[in-house]
């Protein structure tokens, strides 16, 4: 891996992490989990470097984040956030980001918003909701059917996210060619 490809992955790793510094909101019908700007973050870092390179960003932040880092929204950090109900939703950030990447790539030859856009709903929704709603099930206890439903809440939220994902992404493509390279 060459020093461009490590700092591009240094980059989404804070800007997920800058995305945390957003307002949160707590939602007590899903166990505490709450509303934050992250996922947008995980969205493009599969979008923009690829699979590998994207869940290696998000890797980066959970690590540094176990570390004691601070810097999951709300000023979360330390290996306490990986045991408690948002847990399987982090946790899925790397899987998320990975399946945004393939499908980004699966899709080359679609116009970049509708390839994002249905890559960010693959990855960073459907797949970072399955991770979190099994968390919910053996963190929170909750039955997989009121984990569902709990989950549900984000969902408005998140197809906005995943549309911003999608015209950020064709904003970049258009500022600099070369920022979905990976797609060919």
């Amino acid at each position: 891996m060459d020093s461009r490809a490590v700092a591009r992955i240094s980059l989404f790793a804070a800007m997920i992490a800058v995305l945390g510094l957003l307002p949160t909101f707590q939602l007590p019908v899903a166990g505490g989990v709450p509303i934050t700007a992250q996922t947008l973050g995980v969205m493009l870092a599969g979008i923009v470097l690829g699979p590998r390179r994207g869940a290696l960003a998000v890797l980066l932040l959970l690590f540094v984040v176990a570390l004691g880092a601070p810097l999951l929204a709300g000023g979360r950090g330390g290996l306490g956030v990986f045991f408690a109900p948002s847990a399987g939703f982090l946790l899925g950030w790397v899987p998320g980001a990975f399946v945004t990447g393939v499908v980004m790539q699966r899709l080359a030859k679609a116009p970049v918003v509708a390839a994002a856009l249905m890559a960010a709903i693959a990855g960073g929704i459907l797949v970072v909701y399955g991770c979190g709603i099994v968390g919910l099930v053996i963190v929170a206890h909750m039955g997989a059917l009121q984990a569902m439903l709990a989950t549900a809440v984000f969902l408005p939220g998140d197809l906005m996210k995943a549309v911003a994902a999608a015209f950020l992404a064709k904003a970049a493509e258009q500022a600099y060619p070369a920022a979905l390279g990976h797609r060919t």
